[in-house]
């Protein structure tokens, strides 16, 4: 069994994955401070100097002034502005993996095969050109054909 699992782990598909799934993980973490650094706080000046990490609904009924001082006195709070960030962080790596897979997708077809320029006799069938009205083996007229 051991030697089974061995074969296995080490089979290409596998490895494949394993270095997907950590460079995925690595890829994750870059979208985020993307989303989280670069990204929203220009969204938030232009929406009126709002910093989306600390929006929240206050469940408790008590008042607090930030959303990490509420959490710090474990009031119940719904953290939309944490899921808002989550959310673009989804729609960057989404839109990221559908360019990838569609260059992947482009290289994987080739490109186009080019049109034909010959063409078989329809008298002794041998490869003729396409532009052709005679046939250069069997002198048949093609344009009765």
């Amino acid at each position: 069994m051991l030697k089974e699992f061995k074969a296995f782990a080490m089979q290409g598909n596998v490895m494949d994955m394993a270095v997907g799934i950590i460079i995925g993980a690595a890829f994750g973490k870059i979208v985020s401070s993307l989303v989280g650094e670069v990204l929203m706080p220009p969204l938030g000046l232009l929406i009126g100097n709002v910093d989306f990490s600390n929006l929240y609904f206050n469940l408790s009924g008590q008042s607090f002034a930030s959303l990490t001082e509420a959490k710090a006195a474990g009031a119940p709070v719904v953290s939309y502005g944490l899921f808002f960030n989550t959310v673009i962080d989804f729609i960057v790596v989404a839109f990221v993996i559908f360019l990838l897979v569609k260059q992947i997708n482009r290289l994987k077809t080739g490109p186009t095969p080019a049109a034909p320029n010959t063409k078989d006799c329809p008298y002794c069938l041998s490869t003729i050109p396409l532009k052709a009205s005679r046939c250069a083996y069997c002198t048949a007229d093609l344009k009765t054909a």
